[in-house]
């Protein structure tokens, strides 16, 4: 502040138009830098939720009170404006200009790169969105962060506890889409080739061959599409077979209509 003042020769607001000028400068230097560390934040009201993914370049940032905050205050205002796009929730405002803003004062206060990675909402009609922090650093914020969107007429006595078991479970077991349409063709297609490898090595005949590529991906999918996984809980129920009887078992139908796992950092070289 001395050495602001002191280049501004005591205008106080020129001062602090250097300050920002200065801090400006510091974020350019630093955002070539690799951000993998920061958190998770989830945040829910009722039948909304949206998690928000805030990286840093190191652990150490991840832990500042500043930072935990930050990640806090554009998790409360994807949720309360409903918005998953990037770009949109920059320019939202928060107490002390836009999130961007906020978001370059940081990275010259705090230190470091740091970047508003990615958002997701999930809403249902009526039901319930719960949330699950795997290894929480504070309420709402972790490493890993999973909603799960129930839509049902069951109360929330039902569902609260189903939704917790079954973001658990997508916690562990990363499914990669909801059910085997959702799987991306890249997938399918790495699968099936890992797959002719090893069936090339059979010598059995071509259409043999073929029938045991279609066998081997349409597993694979099952393992990775969330419905068809088996529970984590019990190891041998298809997660879709858990969601039916716990409806059945409430009288009410529940439908597992979305969810979202963000890991932090998942995706990013290092």
């Amino acid at each position: 502040c001395k050495k602001a003042l002191t280049e501004t020769n005591g205008d106080m607001d020129a001062a602090v138009d250097w300050l920002r000028t200065k801090g400006l400068a510091a974020a350019a230097k630093k955002s070539s830098r690799t951000a993998a560390e920061g958190l998770v934040g989830l945040a829910v009201a009722g039948t909304k939720g949206v998690a928000v993914e805030v990286n840093s370049q190191t652990d150490f940032v991840a832990k500042n009170e500043i930072f935990q905050g930050f990640v806090r205050d554009v998790t409360a205002v994807a949720l309360e404006g409903g918005i998953d796009d990037v770009e949109t929730l920059k320019a939202a405002k928060i107490e002390g200009g836009t999130i961007e803003e906020v978001l370059t004062a940081n990275i010259a206060t705090i230190g470091g790169n740091q970047v508003l990675r990615r958002a997701k909402k999930v809403e249902v009609t009526n039901g319930a969105v719960i949330p699950y922090v795997h290894n929480a650093a504070a309420p709402g914020l972790g490493k890993i962060g999973v909603l799960v969107a129930l839509e049902s007429e069951a109360g929330v006595d039902v569902l609260e506890p189903l939704g917790k078991q079954i973001a658990m479970h997508i916690a562990a077991a990363f499914p990669l889409a909801l059910d085997e349409t959702g799987l991306d063709q890249d997938v399918l297609d790495r699968e099936r080739a890992i797959a002719k490898e090893k069936a090339a090595e059979s010598g059995k005949p071509a259409d043999i061959i073929e029938k045991m590529l279609d066998g081997a991906v349409n597993e694979s999918a099952k393992g990775k599409a969330l419905l068809c996984q088996l529970f984590l809980v019990d190891g041998k129920t298809p997660v879709s077979e858990v969601i039916a009887k716990a409806g059945k078992d409430a009288g009410a139908s529940i439908v597992l209509k979305d969810y979202v796992r963000f890991q932090l950092g998942e995706g990013i070289e290092k």
